[in-house]
């Protein structure tokens, strides 16, 4: 059995690939590091906007509503690790009969009054333990916000 050798001018073009293409894999792998971040972020987000306007909405006034909210929204992204930067972001608003109102105006409305709570959520999502060396032009960080609206009960009494 003959052993066929190779012309001696591809001799060490294993080693030219690699010293090219490695570079390439490893700025991929990062890549979606930062896009799987990104997506569990953006997932954790929206689940901390739907729980803050849920709490908001079963509380029975404004004040009571936004220590609730914040809170909520804080444990969802604790639980789910997402990595904000300093505290969510929360931005209240209410509406009353379709029309929007002040968040307090939302729980100032009467019972039978039909009125909703909306929360959005915003976090700065950083990527400062991933290494972006290789990728010259990505942010640090990302804000991501998400809102969600939760009715108040219209035959329960507010404030």
């Amino acid at each position: 059995m003959s052993r066929r050798r190779r012309p001696a001018a591809e001799r060490g073009s294993v080693a030219i690939e690699v010293a090219v293409l490695a570079p390439a894999f490893i700025g991929l792998m990062v890549l979606a590091g930062v896009a799987g971040r990104t997506a569990i972020a953006q997932e954790a987000v929206q689940s901390a906007a739907h729980d803050a306007a849920r709490a908001a909405s079963i509380s029975r006034d404004a004040e009571t509503a936004r220590d609730r909210a914040l809170a909520a929204a804080q444990s969802q992204l604790d639980w789910q690790r997402a990595n904000c930067a300093g505290q969510p972001t929360l931005t209240l608003r209410g509406s009353v009969g379709g029309s929007p109102v002040s968040f307090a105006e939302a729980f100032d409305s009467g019972p039978g009054t039909t009125a909703a709570v909306t929360v959005q959520v915003t976090c700065t999502v950083t990527f400062t333990d991933i290494d972006l060396a290789l990728l010259p032009d990505m942010a640090g960080s990302r804000t991501i916000s998400a809102s969600f609206t939760s009715p108040l009960d219209r035959y329960r009494s507010r404030s």
